[in-house]
Protein backbone atom coordinates (compact mmCIF):
# COMPACT_ATOMS: atom_id res chain seq x y z
CA UNK A 1 0.00 0.00 0.00
CA UNK A 2 1.25 3.33 -0.81
CA UNK A 3 -0.01 6.72 1.58
CA UNK A 4 -2.01 9.11 -0.79
CA UNK A 5 -0.83 12.58 0.12
CA UNK A 6 -3.07 15.41 0.07
CA UNK A 7 -2.08 18.77 1.04
CA UNK A 8 -3.00 19.75 4.59
CA UNK A 9 -4.72 16.26 5.30
CA UNK A 10 -3.74 13.18 6.77
CA UNK A 11 -1.76 10.44 4.73
CA UNK A 12 -3.73 7.80 4.14
CA UNK A 13 -2.80 4.40 2.68
CA UNK A 14 -4.12 3.31 -0.68
CA UNK A 15 -5.75 -0.10 -0.88
CA UNK A 16 -4.92 -3.14 -2.83
CA UNK A 17 -6.95 -3.90 -5.94
CA UNK A 18 -9.01 -6.55 -5.43
CA UNK A 19 -7.96 -9.97 -6.59
CA UNK A 20 -11.47 -12.27 -6.71
CA UNK A 21 -12.56 -13.05 -9.83
CA UNK A 22 -16.17 -12.01 -10.49
CA UNK A 23 -18.24 -14.40 -11.01
CA UNK A 24 -19.97 -15.01 -14.89
CA UNK A 25 -23.53 -13.80 -15.37
CA UNK A 26 -24.68 -16.42 -16.44
CA UNK A 27 -23.46 -18.48 -12.82
CA UNK A 28 -25.30 -15.70 -11.06
CA UNK A 29 -28.72 -16.30 -13.04
CA UNK A 30 -28.52 -19.77 -13.08
CA UNK A 31 -27.95 -19.13 -8.93
CA UNK A 32 -30.80 -17.34 -8.84
CA UNK A 33 -33.28 -19.61 -10.76
CA UNK A 34 -32.55 -23.00 -9.67
CA UNK A 35 -35.06 -24.71 -8.18
CA UNK A 36 -35.29 -24.05 -4.25
CA UNK A 37 -34.94 -27.33 -3.06
CA UNK A 38 -31.93 -28.41 -5.20
CA UNK A 39 -30.57 -24.80 -4.23
CA UNK A 40 -30.84 -25.22 -0.57
CA UNK A 41 -28.81 -28.68 -0.45
CA UNK A 42 -26.10 -26.61 -2.66
CA UNK A 43 -25.98 -24.60 -0.34
CA UNK A 44 -25.49 -26.77 2.77
CA UNK A 45 -22.52 -27.57 1.67
CA UNK A 46 -21.46 -24.06 2.04
CA UNK A 47 -22.46 -23.40 5.42
CA UNK A 48 -24.59 -26.44 7.03
CA UNK A 49 -26.92 -24.46 8.68
CA UNK A 50 -30.81 -25.13 6.92
CA UNK A 51 -32.04 -22.00 8.28
CA UNK A 52 -29.21 -19.86 6.81
CA UNK A 53 -29.59 -21.93 3.61
CA UNK A 54 -33.33 -21.59 3.27
CA UNK A 55 -32.87 -17.68 3.90
CA UNK A 56 -30.39 -17.45 1.54
CA UNK A 57 -32.46 -19.08 -1.12
CA UNK A 58 -35.81 -17.27 -0.13
CA UNK A 59 -34.29 -13.76 -0.85
CA UNK A 60 -33.15 -14.40 -4.59
CA UNK A 61 -32.74 -12.46 -7.22
CA UNK A 62 -29.51 -11.11 -6.10
CA UNK A 63 -28.43 -8.63 -8.57
CA UNK A 64 -24.84 -9.27 -8.29
CA UNK A 65 -22.36 -11.43 -6.13
CA UNK A 66 -21.52 -8.60 -3.45
CA UNK A 67 -25.57 -8.73 -3.00
CA UNK A 68 -25.29 -12.49 -2.39
CA UNK A 69 -22.32 -12.14 0.23
CA UNK A 70 -23.78 -9.60 2.17
CA UNK A 71 -26.68 -11.87 2.65
CA UNK A 72 -24.57 -14.83 3.40
CA UNK A 73 -23.18 -12.58 6.07
CA UNK A 74 -26.54 -11.57 7.17
CA UNK A 75 -27.75 -15.10 7.56
CA UNK A 76 -24.66 -16.35 9.12
CA UNK A 77 -24.74 -13.57 11.86
CA UNK A 78 -28.59 -14.47 12.76
CA UNK A 79 -27.80 -17.80 13.51
CA UNK A 80 -29.07 -19.13 17.16
CA UNK A 81 -26.42 -19.96 19.33
CA UNK A 82 -27.82 -23.78 19.01
CA UNK A 83 -27.53 -23.53 15.12
CA UNK A 84 -24.32 -22.24 15.41
CA UNK A 85 -22.73 -25.03 17.44
CA UNK A 86 -24.63 -27.42 14.79
CA UNK A 87 -23.01 -25.81 12.04
CA UNK A 88 -19.45 -25.95 13.46
CA UNK A 89 -20.15 -29.28 14.86
CA UNK A 90 -20.78 -30.42 11.04
CA UNK A 91 -17.55 -28.22 9.66
CA UNK A 92 -14.57 -30.86 8.46
CA UNK A 93 -11.01 -30.30 9.61
CA UNK A 94 -8.74 -28.66 6.70
CA UNK A 95 -7.09 -31.37 4.80
CA UNK A 96 -3.42 -31.37 5.23
CA UNK A 97 -1.09 -31.73 1.93
CA UNK A 98 -0.19 -35.50 1.39
CA UNK A 99 3.33 -35.21 2.10
CA UNK A 100 3.02 -33.96 5.54
CA UNK A 101 4.83 -35.97 7.63
CA UNK A 102 3.56 -38.20 10.77
CA UNK A 103 4.37 -36.12 13.67
CA UNK A 104 2.85 -33.18 12.01
CA UNK A 105 -0.49 -35.15 12.02
CA UNK A 106 -0.29 -35.99 15.62
CA UNK A 107 0.44 -32.67 16.58
CA UNK A 108 -2.37 -31.96 14.79
CA UNK A 109 -4.43 -34.19 16.10
CA UNK A 110 -3.29 -33.42 19.88
CA UNK A 111 -4.07 -29.60 19.41
CA UNK A 112 -7.08 -30.68 17.71
CA UNK A 113 -8.30 -32.28 20.78
CA UNK A 114 -7.22 -29.58 23.01
CA UNK A 115 -9.17 -27.06 21.56
CA UNK A 116 -12.18 -29.21 21.62
CA UNK A 117 -11.91 -30.43 25.11
CA UNK A 118 -11.46 -26.96 25.87
CA UNK A 119 -14.83 -25.10 23.56
CA UNK A 120 -17.06 -27.91 22.53
CA UNK A 121 -16.49 -27.57 19.11
CA UNK A 122 -13.83 -28.78 16.62
CA UNK A 123 -11.62 -25.67 15.14
CA UNK A 124 -12.55 -23.91 12.02
CA UNK A 125 -10.59 -21.83 9.99
CA UNK A 126 -10.60 -20.23 6.83
CA UNK A 127 -7.75 -21.07 4.51
CA UNK A 128 -9.01 -19.71 0.94
CA UNK A 129 -6.61 -17.46 0.40
CA UNK A 130 -3.14 -19.53 1.56
CA UNK A 131 -0.40 -21.58 -0.20
CA UNK A 132 -1.43 -25.60 0.84
CA UNK A 133 2.13 -25.27 1.63
CA UNK A 134 1.33 -22.64 4.75
CA UNK A 135 -1.89 -24.39 5.81
CA UNK A 136 -0.23 -26.66 8.76
CA UNK A 137 2.08 -23.93 9.87
CA UNK A 138 -1.36 -21.56 9.70
CA UNK A 139 -3.62 -24.39 11.95
CA UNK A 140 -1.01 -25.06 14.30
CA UNK A 141 -0.78 -21.35 15.12
CA UNK A 142 -4.10 -20.38 15.13
CA UNK A 143 -5.75 -23.17 17.26
CA UNK A 144 -2.26 -22.19 19.67
CA UNK A 145 -3.22 -18.91 19.65
CA UNK A 146 -6.89 -19.44 20.18
CA UNK A 147 -6.46 -22.13 22.88
CA UNK A 148 -5.90 -19.25 25.21
CA UNK A 149 -9.24 -17.06 24.45
CA UNK A 150 -12.49 -17.49 26.73
CA UNK A 151 -14.85 -19.79 25.61
CA UNK A 152 -17.34 -16.67 24.40
CA UNK A 153 -14.26 -15.02 22.65
CA UNK A 154 -14.03 -18.23 20.63
CA UNK A 155 -17.43 -18.57 19.94
CA UNK A 156 -17.47 -15.11 18.03
CA UNK A 157 -13.94 -16.28 16.10
CA UNK A 158 -15.22 -19.31 15.16
CA UNK A 159 -18.72 -17.52 13.79
CA UNK A 160 -16.22 -15.18 12.07
CA UNK A 161 -13.95 -18.33 10.46
CA UNK A 162 -17.69 -19.93 9.21
CA UNK A 163 -19.11 -16.49 7.81
CA UNK A 164 -15.94 -16.67 5.83
CA UNK A 165 -15.83 -20.19 4.81
CA UNK A 166 -19.23 -19.94 3.73
CA UNK A 167 -18.70 -16.51 1.37
CA UNK A 168 -15.64 -18.29 0.19
CA UNK A 169 -17.58 -20.98 -1.22
CA UNK A 170 -20.18 -19.31 -2.02
CA UNK A 171 -17.80 -17.58 -4.61
CA UNK A 172 -16.31 -20.44 -5.67
CA UNK A 173 -19.77 -22.06 -6.68
CA UNK A 174 -20.30 -19.00 -9.05
CA UNK A 175 -16.66 -18.34 -10.41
Amino acid sequence: MTPTHLPGRTAIPSLPGQTRTPPSPTALDSFNSAPPDELRRALLTCLRSPRWAVRIAEHRPYPDADALLAASDEAAYDLSPRELSEALAEEALPVLPRDTYSAAHTALGAAYAAYEARFGHGFVVCLDRLPHTEHLDHVLAGIRSRLANDPEEERVLAAEELRRLAKGRLLARLT
